[in-house]
């Protein structure tokens, strides 16, 4: 099976003069690599075709593949992740991973919770601020957390994320709003343990590979998963497998969210307690990162006893069942 290969090389964009941060999303050559030789040892035919002009060059002079691995983020805009899928579904190219519509809705953190909070998953209390004349109708009580709406590698958050009061409220939505040029996504601050689980499937077929609780050094930006502590998450985070009732309830929450959102073949649901024990869904991840080392979902993969070569085969296997592939 000829397998093309889309993805956004970080160090492209920074020879082209873009900041670290605002490329940390993008992959890695050790990432495509790794991608790259393990579809090859399950089989499959692969062509590296890259970023969304590479793939418009391509398909103008006519090149097609049997399916597309897109693990393209983009780079401009509040639909950034969806242009190669609906390039791809205008050709009528199977690719592995969710559709357009689907990393339209997640990539917006205020549309997401809106819709699995309509599928009864549980979510804290929310609003979107477009501007700062949106905060005099703001009525959650504090503590609050704020991030960029379209945000990822917790770009925009850092120990200043958590407000108390409206002053720092209103500090954090004055330097988000223009530093990040998208809306700001304001929440009930959820007190409790943070977790990430592993999903692969789609639909019915979906299951949880594994819960990672995901722990944090109180001194490094106030205990807060932020851009600051992932980049050095050797050095401030620890992770480790949840099992027993816990795990099954963040499973439930986290599967109840994939369901809801579409989501397809593999990626992560990020979830955190409130102060009573009850899982919350966050935010979902439907292009996961898969740097076979330091992505979370690989480390939760292995520490649930699948390989980085399993993982990737049982994505691969979701989307061909799905489009109706064969190897």
């Amino acid at each position: 099976m000829r397998v093309g290969l889309t993805f956004d090389l970080k160090q492209r964009y920074l020879d082209e003069g873009y900041s670290l941060q605002e490329v940390a999303e993008l992959d890695s050559h050790e990432t495509i690599d790794a991608i790259a030789s393990t579809l090859q040892t399950l089989g499959y035919q692969i062509e590296l075709i890259g970023n969304i002009k590479d793939l418009v060059i391509a398909l103008a002079h006519g090149q097609k593949w049997d399916l597309v691995f897109n693990i393209a983020e983009g780079l401009h805009g509040l639909c950034r992740e969806s242009q190669i899928p609906a390039l791809l579904e205008a050709y009528r190219i199977p690719f592995v991973f969710s559709d357009a519509l689907t990393l339209t809705i997640t990539l917006h953190k205020g549309l997401a919770k809106a819709l699995v909070r309509e599928h009864h998953v549980p979510t804290a209390d929310y609003r979107v601020v477009r501007n700062l004349s949106d905060l005099d109708y703001l009525d959650l009580p504090f503590p609050l957390f704020i991030k960029p709406v379209g945000g990822g590698t917790g770009m925009g958050i850092d120990g200043n994320s958590i407000v108390h009061n409206r002053t720092q409220l209103h500090s954090g939505i004055v330097n988000l709003l223009p530093t990040h040029k998208q809306p700001v996504l304001v929440e009930r601050f959820l007190a409790g343990r943070e977790f990430t689980v592993g999903v692969t499937g789609t639909g019915s077929n979906a299951c949880a590979i594994g819960v990672m609780e995901i722990l944090v050094d109180p001194k490094s930006d106030q205990g807060v998963y932020s851009y600051a502590t992932k980049q050095n998450y050797l050095d401030c985070t620890r992770y480790r497998l949840v099992e027993g009732e816990v795990a099954q309830e963040c499973a439930e929450t986290a599967l109840g969210a994939w369901r809801a959102l579409d989501c397809r073949d593999g990626g992560r649901v990020d979830l955190r307690m409130d102060s009573n024990g009850i899982i919350n869904f966050l935010e979902v991840n439907p292009l996961a990162g898969l740097h076979p080392v330091d992505s979370d979902l690989p480390i939760l993969a292995r520490l649930s006893g699948v390989s980085y070569k399993e993982l990737l085969k049982r994505i691969m296997d979701s989307a061909c069942q799905r489009v109706g592939l064969s190897q």
